[in-house]
This record gives C-alpha cells, structure tokens and sequence, in this order.
C-alpha cells in the first residue's frame, strides 16, 4: 500500500517513514504543499498523511485543491493543533480522519487501517498480468502454481512494473520511487532486486518476464 506523508518536520518525517515501512507500506515523503500536490497530480496513492501547518501551501489548501479536482484518495490529517474548530476545518474540507500531535504509533497506523480498509478489500487492492497476482494487502506474489511473500523493496518494485506493465521504467526511477532521492544505495542495487524478481517469477512459473531495454529501462511482458 502506497502512502504520501506531507511533513515538513524533517526528524517527524523521517522516523514516520521508517515506522510506515517497518509496518510494510510504501511511503513517499514531501516537505510542503506545492510538492504534496505535485506529487499526487503526478502519481496515485492509498492515502495521504497531511499536516496542516506547512510552507508555501498549508493542509487544509492541499487538501481543499484536491477535493476541487475530484481526487478522493483518504486523507489524515497530521497536526499540532487540538481546537475543536480545526478539527472541524479540516473534516469539512475533506478529511477522512484527524489526528492530532502528539500521538501514539499504533493509533496511527490504527487509524491508517481504518482509513483504507474499504480500499483493501477492493479490486484495486490485486494487480494481475498474465497469470500473475500482485497482493498489495499481503505482498504475496502468486501464480496457479503457488504464491511467494515479497520482501518491501521487491514488493514496491513489482508494484511500480504491474501498475504499468508495458511502460518502460528506468533505473533512476525505480532508484527514486523506491530508495528514495537521499539514498546512499549504488545504483546496481536495481539489477541486484530485479534478479531477485526473475527468480521469483521463474519458481511460481510464471507467464510473465521482466524485460531488459538497454539504456532505456525495465517492462513486463508475456511468454
């Protein structure tokens, strides 16, 4: 499950990221508005973790352009503030759940459970391809042949190929999206995992193979 946390409290962000994956879900980070807003115009997300007090754009405006544009990815509310009228701002602006700092972590990821559950248990929540499955609930990979559990980072990589399968994906991106833009990981790590992947497909006899384009990236495609 693929979360976009909006905080500009680097050491909150980062130690929020690092519970998030240890919980099993992909998380990109951003540190204002202008980028949340950005990022969600750019890519598609389960939910939104979004503090109101931000620069250049604040929550609630965030969260008020997204409901104008008809995006209704759920929404927590991350904030400071503990007035009933925030509260009450930022629900009727669009908010699926509010939480207030500070909080403790297994109400949070509590109330991420709740906020996503009816996302879980749609169709949306299995990516296929040939007779290939991608869980994104259970990170379980699954043929008719059998199922594997993926670790996080095959996971997110597989997700990033079945989303799109026929799109190309470069080696940069999936440095990117999945070890993020301050990692300190070579940028061989990314063949490393696709290896990884291809044994995995190959042991559940999948139809499906990863497509090497020189230069260019990465696709899935049919044998």
């Amino acid at each position: 499950m693929k979360l976009l946390l909006a905080e500009d409290e680097m050491e909150l962000s980062q130690a929020l990221v690092t519970i998030l994956e240890r919980n099993q879900y992909t998380v990109d980070a951003v540190y204002d508005g202008e980028e949340a807003l950005q990022y969600l115009s750019l890519d598609e997300y389960d939910a939104v973790i979004l503090d109101i007090m931000m620069p250049k754009a604040d929550g609630i405006t965030v969260l008020k352009t997204l409901r104008q544009c008809g995006n209704h990815v759920p929404v927590l509310i991350l904030t400071a503030k503990d007035e009933v009228d925030d509260k009450v701002l930022g629900l009727d602006s669009g908010a699926n759940d509010y939480l207030t700092k500070p909080f403790a972590v297994k109400e949070l990821l509590a109330r991420i459970r709740a906020m996503t559950r009816s996302k879980n248990s749609s169709d949306n929540s299995v990516l296929t391809f040939g007779n290939t499955h991608l869980n994104r609930a259970t990170f379980e990979l699954s043929t008719p042949y059998g199922s594997l559990r993926l670790a996080n980072k095959e996971f997110q990589m597989m997700e990033l190929l079945m989303m799109d399968p026929v799109r190309l994906i470069s080696t940069e991106r999936f440095m990117e999206k999945v070890w993020g833009y301050n990692s300190e990981a070579e940028i061989n790590v990314v063949w490393v995992y696709i290896s990884y992947l291809r044994r995995k497909l190959s042991a559940l006899k999948s139809n499906v193979q990863i497509k090497s384009n020189r230069n260019l990236g990465y696709s899935l495609e049919e044998i």
